[in-house]
């Protein structure tokens, strides 16, 4: 391996992960160096690590490997450097006469002694002792980025840990590295538990078992567990650390002492909670209790004004209707679901005009803004995602909701669709913020996959047997000419669906091969559905039960961001890692911001709202790529614009195809849906039933009509450990007296 040492006199191109082809003015000439060279500018003196090596095309490259700044050891570098604008406030000319009046001493007196800049006419003690700050600032930054590579640790990933600790980084790698994996999103436990093996921490460490622990609980969390049986829990943890399973169960005890995880009975034995969400369960239940104690069930006599609201809504209600909207006239808490076609819309309708009839003031709301959205054009009223509802806000330590008990929500009647994708904390939240007073309907379609987050709310408050549940089932005349609700309601109930015909709604396109379905979908995305159904690209949604693979979302969305947005002169595109995004593309955030600005824009590009936190499954398009701003402005499905800065891309993937899990709560004009094969835990009935229902005018199925049966036989649900429902029935066991 060999150096070179010179100074940065251009940078030709840098990625945002700091990947950088610059030239580089040595005592030899100028040469081409290729490599990661983060936080690095023109005008620096560097000493690169490296080899020479032969370019096809470019010609004679310096590769290196690793980089770190010297200081400038001649006039001339030093006056490059300073008047670079890498220090900001310095100038050529001001460059100049520092240089020319300290000399050799420079940078020793900007770093020891910045005071006696102030001596240069120009120069105040203030600024004097920013551009020192400036310089310090840099010089810590860069040595760590240096100390951290000897950890096999990214410039992005090393960027984001000196972000969070400064120079405490170096005592935390020292002494307990997988505190990495709790406070840096880029680092799990895995990558901490490499560099704890470079640091020297022991095997056996209660460090590396105690981060083993919680990294396990907090992957099935994320597979929406709230809690997991210790006797598998401890066996899982000592495998993947290779560790006795006694050595394991020794720390659990003191987790728990220290609050890291609650340890519970169960029927199946000792549970094990991960943070806060056994707290978080039992706060739900009695929440949910009080709210249905506080209005005692009236007596059952006939409600006469039924039919005068059917007559004023010119409408006729089915019985199971009918007992909703009496039920919502006398219930603290009220479920109401059904699958498509049942009616859900027409029964929130009447129980709305109910409330005004009666004067009461309401407040609808959804778990996404798709959803939201949706509501509000069933209605005609104003619906919020939950999250806008509780006027969500971010600090540096996360997310707080302005509506909570202190300053809860003002209305007689909370409505709430889509609740299978509630998970148990954004239900904390909401309960948090409402009244004793207050009514809440939760709506929703039980049989569909339950929320991304932990728990399965809807259909543990459903089982507890505590609250009143109206569960709608009569497929409406309108409907049935549907043949999207109706084959949803045989996948349903189990029965085989008739794939023989080409119904203009729902059919099959039988292939059998990976790559003639791959070929397929992009015909029928970029030329035969637009042509034929005069639909735009943006309305039509691939959906796959699969992440990897021919067939997985990242594979297709790589074919047809090529295929549908390819690579254009007027487009302007920024890459990220292995990831490319580029203006015109359809992306998704993976995971909740808090931090995110979102703002909405209306008439002449005047904000009329602005908030913070994108969430988990947002879907929206690149509208702007600004490469001197260092900003990707991308326009999400429920008007909210957020300008991502380019060190945050990873937080968005390419969304022309999503997994079923992803499309939840949402609706598109027409869905794609490329089934072949896959492990048959996913392909599941109910996996295919939430596929179905997520189109609104037309489903196409795309690959092997046997598997597609197959999937509807296959009616295994993967258990969730939750313990909402035993909270519930618990609650309201005390609230009985029993």
């Amino acid at each position: 391996m060999e150096e070179l040492k010179g100074y940065i006199d251009h940078i030709t191109y840098q990625t945002e992960d700091g990947y950088t082809v610059m030239t580089i003015a040595s005592a030899d000439g100028s040469s081409t160096a290729v490599g990661p060279a983060k936080d690095y500018g023109s005008g620096e003196t560097v000493v690169l690590e490296g080899d020479w090596v032969e370019h096809s095309i470019y010609g004679r490259q310096f590769k290196f490997s690793a980089i770190r700044a010297v200081p400038p050891s001649d006039r001339i570098s030093m006056i490059r450097y300073l008047g670079s604008g890498a220090v900001k406030g310095i100038g050529e000319k001001m460059a100049v006469r520092i240089v020319d009046k300290f000399g050799d001493d420079t940078f020793r007196i900007m770093e020891e002694e910045p005071e006696r800049l102030s001596e240069i006419k120009g120069i105040s003690l203030r600024m004097a002792q920013e551009l020192s700050g400036q310089l310090a600032g840099k010089r810590d930054r860069r040595n760590a980025m240096v100390w951290l590579q000897q950890y096999g640790i990214s410039l992005t990933i090393a960027d984001r840990i000196y972000e969070i600790y400064g120079t405490e980084l170096y005592n935390v790698i020292k002494n307990n590295p997988y505190k990495l994996a709790e406070d840096v999103p880029a680092v799990g436990f895995k990558k901490a538990d490499a560099i704890a093996v470079k640091a020297g921490i022991s095997m056996d460490s209660e460090y590396r078992i105690c981060s083993a622990v919680l990294y396990v609980l907090g992957s099935l969390s994320s597979e929406g567990h709230c809690f997991y049986p210790m006797d598998s829990l401890c066996p899982m943890v000592a495998k993947m650390l290779e560790l006795d399973e006694e050595a394991v169960r020794e720390q659990l005890p003191q987790m728990a002492a220290d609050h890291r995880v609650e340890i519970k009975n169960g029927p199946e034995g000792a549970r094990v909670y991960s943070g806060g969400y056994y707290r978080a369960e039992r706060y739900c239940a009695d929440k949910l209790i009080s709210l249905r104690d506080a209005f005692p069930p009236a007596a059952d006599e006939p409600c006469d004004w039924i039919a005068a609201l059917e007559k004023e809504l010119g409408l006729e209600l089915d019985e199971l209707q009918k007992k909703a909207v009496a039920l919502s006239d006398n219930s603290g808490v009220l479920v109401l679901s059904g699958g498509p076609g049942t009616g859900k819309t027409t029964t929130i309708n009447a129980i709305i005009r109910r409330l005004e009839d009666k004067g009461l003031s309401f407040m609808l709301a959804a778990p996404t803004g798709r959803a939201a959205k949706r509501m509000y054009e069933a209605t005609g009223y104003e619906a919020k995602t939950i999250h806008r509802l509780l006027e969500m806000g971010a600090a540096n330590d996360g997310m707080y909701y302005n509506r909570n008990e202190d300053e809860p929500l003002e209305a007689d009647c909370i409505i709430i669709d889509e609740m299978s994708m509630v998970d148990i904390w954004l239900l904390k939240a909401l309960l948090a913020a409402i009244t004793p007073s207050c009514r809440l309907i939760m709506v929703g379609d039980v049989d569909q996959l339950p929320s991304v987050g932990p728990g399965q709310v809807l259909k543990d408050v459903m089982e507890s047997g505590e609250f009143a549940v109206v569960r709608l089932q009569h497929i409406f005349r309108q409907a049935k000419d549907s043949h999207i609700i109706e084959n949803a309601h045989k996948i349903d109930r189990g029965e085989h669906i008739d794939l023989s015909q080409k119904y203009e709604d729902f059919f099959l396109l039988e292939k059998d091969r990976p790559d003639v379905i791959r070929e397929y979908l992009v015909r029928l995305i970029s030329d035969v559905l637009p042509r034929r159904l005069s639909l735009s690209t943006g309305d039509i949604q691939v959906m796959t039960p699969m992440r990897k693979g021919v067939l997985g979302v990242e594979s297709l969305n790589s074919m047809l961001q090529e295929r549908l947005n390819p690579p254009a002169e007027d487009k302007a595109e920024v890459s990220y890692g292995d990831k490319v995004f580029r203006c015109g593309d359809k992306v998704m955030q993976i995971r909740n911001d808090y931090q995110l600005e979102w703002e909405i824009c209306g008439d002449h590009n005047i904000v009329v709202a602005s908030g913070m936190g994108v969430f988990n499954g947002d879907v929206g398009v690149i509208k702007q790529i600004n490469s001197y701003l260092k900003l990707a402005e991308v326009c999400f499905d429920d008007g909210r614009v957020v300008y991502y800065p380019f060190g945050q891309l990873d937080e968005l993937e390419l969304a022309y195809a999503v997994t079923i899990h992803k499309s939840q709560g949402s609706e598109y004009p027409l869905v794609i849906l490329p089934i072949l094969s896959g492990p048959e835990m996913l392909m599941s009935r109910n996996l295919l039933y939430t596929a179905v229902t997520r189109a609104k005018k037309c489903v196409i199925l795309l690959g092997s009509g046997e598997k597609i049966q197959q999937m509807i036989d296959n009616d295994h649900v993967q258990r969730r450990y939750t313990s909402l429902c035993e909270r519930l029935q618990e609650a309201g066991r005390m609230a009985d007296g029993s």
